[in-house]
């Protein structure tokens, strides 16, 4: 075999990832010494996709765009999957009556996020093509959601379905910049929101003492664990629990898919579901994960296994690798080229929804959460338009040691809605089928808003009574 630098097969991958880690190191030093990039409260992910971007723009730096997209995509599922296969913990579940209603109502506030960025960008773009942009794709207005409430990957994968089965020029492009506006728009309203109304609740403190928290919030291991180091390492074993149920999610859709293909009466909606199944992989690989939890669970219950073999810690390590991969590699995939046609309406649309995400997310915190509202508002906020890391950072201004339960409302919530926000991914595909069609996910859109708000106004806590 040649292991010399003319096998690019055996080389590629290699050079792209270590372009990417030196981008996302870069920023890392970048927002370490620099003030006004560090008060930012941009995620370091972000800084590097942005150096990456600026350095590829250039012509300076060599990344692969098919390289990055399909990292992006790989990404997201194998984060998904080491989440979802962690352990639950006795701080993630539901202290009491009060604590398994905020989580209820947690799901429920980011479902109706969703739904409310949804109905924003497809009215946002309907006004717009009945205007001033008559052959703009109105459908792509339900990306919105996708970057802003769902990330990178979700919004990639939803761009690129609309891009390759209904012509949507630039739709892989148009994702991922809704997914990266959406992260500027967690720190640019976080930061205003900490500056005019949260300043009297911001609270640092030193590094020793939040390594000690974080030893407090993030235990290293288990008693009945296996050990550290056997004949095998425990970090092998948590990546190769990750690695088979990423394989079992491909043999999963690929069953599915090929299902739908083969079976006549199923091969009119082939077109549209099958896109959405190999583009919401993660899905079903997060449904296998939990299943595989469970049964490992049982194992133990039933004695037939002795020791834990999943590592909490390990595959939070895995999981935010994952996702900080994920959102560098989403940036500097991003094609200036394809977005050209569609910066304005681009712009139009993500501004109206940052804006309009952040006045209700204040407006809904103060109703669900009246004894932590700063903290519960921010937290949910930074999630809304980015991800689940920058909801983390901005709590962390005001809940530096996760004293209130707006961290453990980030983790029951996100369960509660991968149930109520179903529907939203049977909108995806419905949408851009016709005009008629796209009507129908508004009026569900604002119907299904209406619903949940009114069950979060009547769930809300008895303190407001």
């Amino acid at each position: 075999m040649d292991f010399s630098a003319s096998n690019q097969g055996l080389w590629h991958g290699v050079i792209q990832l270590g372009f990417l880690t030196f981008a996302i190191l870069f920023g890392n030093l970048l927002r370490r010494k620099i003030k006004i990039i560090r008060l930012s409260l941009l995620p370091t992910s972000v800084i590097g996709g942005f150096i990456g971007l600026f350095l590829k723009s250039m012509g300076w730096l060599n990344l692969d765009l098919s390289f990055l997209e399909g990292l992006t995509y790989h990404m997201t599922a194998i984060g998904f999957i080491a989440l979802s296969l962690r352990a639950p913990v006795a701080s993630e579940n539901p202290k009491g009556k009060r604590g398994a209603k905020d989580g209820i109502n947690s799901g429920a506030f980011i479902v109706s996020n969703y739904l409310l960025q949804g109905i924003v960008g497809i009215v946002t773009m309907l006004l717009l093509s009945f205007t001033i942009y008559p052959k703009l794709f109105a459908a792509s207005g339900i990306i919105l959601p996708m970057g802003f409430g769902q990330g990178p990957g979700q919004a990639f994968s939803v761009g690129n379905m609309y891009e390759q089965t209904f012509g949507f020029q630039g739709g892989r492009a148009f994702g991922l910049a809704i997914a990266t506006m959406g992260m500027l728009w967690a720190s640019i309203g976080g930061i205003f929101y900490l500056n005019l109304f949260a300043r009297r609740s911001r609270k640092t403190i030193g590094h020793e003492e939040q390594a000690k928290q974080d030893q407090i919030q993030e235990p290293m291991g288990d008693l009945n664990e296996i050990p550290l180091t056997e004949a095998v390492d425990k970090f092998t074993i948590q990546v190769a629990f990750v690695l088979i149920v990423y394989l079992t999610t491909y043999f999963s859709a690929w069953g599915i898919t090929s299902f739908i293909a083969n079976t006549p009466f199923l091969v009119g909606i082939g077109k549209s579901v099958i896109p959405l199944i190999w583009g919401f992989n993660f899905l079903i690989g997060s449904s296998l994960a939990l299943l595989t939890r469970r049964g490992l669970s049982t194992l133990q219950s039933l004695n037939l296994m002795k020791r834990k073999y999943t590592n909490n810690y390990m595959l939070n390590r895995i999981s935010g690798t994952a996702f900080d991969l994920m959102i560098a590699a989403s940036i500097c995939a991003i094609n200036i080229e394809d977005l050209k046609h569609l910066l304005i309406p681009f712009l139009i649309m993500t501004t109206i929804g940052g804006i309009i995400v952040l006045l209700y997310n204040i407006f809904m915190a103060k109703i669900i959460y009246p004894d932590y509202f700063i903290e519960g508002m921010l937290s949910m906020y930074g999630m809304m338009t980015g991800t689940v890391s920058t909801g983390i950072i901005l709590l962390r201004e005001v809940d530096p040691i996760f004293k209130t339960p707006a961290s453990n409302n980030l983790v029951i919530g996100s369960s509660v809605a991968i149930i109520l926000g179903f529907p939203m991914l049977l909108m995806v595909g419905i949408a851009p089928q016709s005009a008629t069609m796209l009507w129908a996910v508004l009026g569900a859109c604002i119907l299904y808003f209406a619903g949940l708000n009114a069950f979060m106004y009547r769930n809300r806590p008895k303190d407001l009574n």
